[in-house]
């Protein structure tokens, strides 16, 4: 049973965002890590000066990389970005929108939690076309990611188990709105909030996130099960997906639940613990509403 670490989805300084990776690579107990920019294409140039030390330090820290594309690819720039992309062979790519699917066709490739993969007819297109490795989307219940992972023996299947949950991508950013703004002139705004930008409804009470032009849950997504119960469902990865909290142990808790060293209550208890960005949810994995809170006590 391994574990992904997944892209950071916001717009976090470069340095701050080199020393997270660097951190990782020397502590966390990860075996796979996505990187790229793969919400906003104006961020990319901030952070591809550090990219080849971040991608050295992950490879030297024993971890595999893996490049990840946009998750929505609308203009000349973003196609071209995204042609160099696939263009490139000596990483595995994990295609986010479908418009990767054209330049990785018949090579191995990943698929990320930001693809519609909802039934077994998906996955096993998306099989045949070189995926070796897809991540299921979030609101996906155990029993129906068991039921696809069973269709395509041959992938392997991960689950997204860690952060707020992904909700939806627009061409509108949101963040620029709320500060009076346009996108084209957005002044990057949305560095100002790490964990995405709180919405909440008219009583306060917490409803959404936004990061640019993403919407995210304003809870943080927490499964921890036991490894009989993911291996009985076939899933053969976790993903947690970035936040401004401490990453290392956050891996570090979900690794000793998979090494069955503690149980998943107490690891439960142990994330509620720390710093996040919203309290612990689980029901989607369990079949339920997605805002069901967590148990951990």
């Amino acid at each position: 049973m391994q574990l992904t670490l997944g892209p950071v989805l916001f717009n976090w300084q470069p340095d701050v965002w080199r020393d997270f990776y660097f951190r990782i690579a020397d502590e966390a107990p990860v075996d796979v890590v996505v990187v790229g920019e793969v919400v906003c294409s104006k961020r990319s140039p901030f952070f591809a000066e550090h990219m080849p030390a971040v991608i050295e330090r992950l490879a030297a820290g024993g971890k595999q990389v893996i490049l990840g594309s946009l998750i929505l690819v609308s203009l000349p720039r973003e196609r071209r970005q995204t042609a160099e992309l696939t263009a490139a062979e000596d990483f595995l790519v994990e295609a986010n929108d479908l418009t990767c699917l054209r330049g990785l066709r018949g090579r191995p490739h990943a698929i990320g939690p930001f693809v519609n993969v909802y039934n077994e007819a998906t996955a096993a297109y998306l099989a045949d076309l070189g995926a070796t490795r897809i991540c299921l989307p979030p609101e996906l219940p155990l029993q129906s990611v068991a039921t696809i992972a069973a269709s395509v023996p041959e992938v392997t299947t991960e689950v997204f188990a860690f952060g707020k949950v992904p909700l939806a991508i627009s061409a509108r950013c949101y963040h620029a709105r709320v500060h009076k703004l346009t996108k084209d002139n957005c002044r990057f705004v949305c560095e100002q909030d790490p964990d995405g930008l709180a919405v909440k409804t008219l009583d306060g009470d917490g409803f959404l996130a936004v990061n640019g032009v993403q919407t995210l849950s304003a809870e943080v997504h927490a499964a921890l099960f036991e490894p009989a119960t993911l291996v009985r469902h076939r899933i053969r990865r976790l993903r947690l997906s970035p936040h401004d909290c401490d990453m290392v142990e956050v891996a570090r808790t979900y690794r000793s639940v998979l090494d069955g060293t503690q149980d998943p209550r107490t690891a439960r208890f142990v994330l509620s613990c720390l710093e996040l960005p919203g309290r612990l949810v689980d029901g989607y994995a369990r079949g339920e509403a997605g805002s069901r809170p967590a148990v951990t006590a």
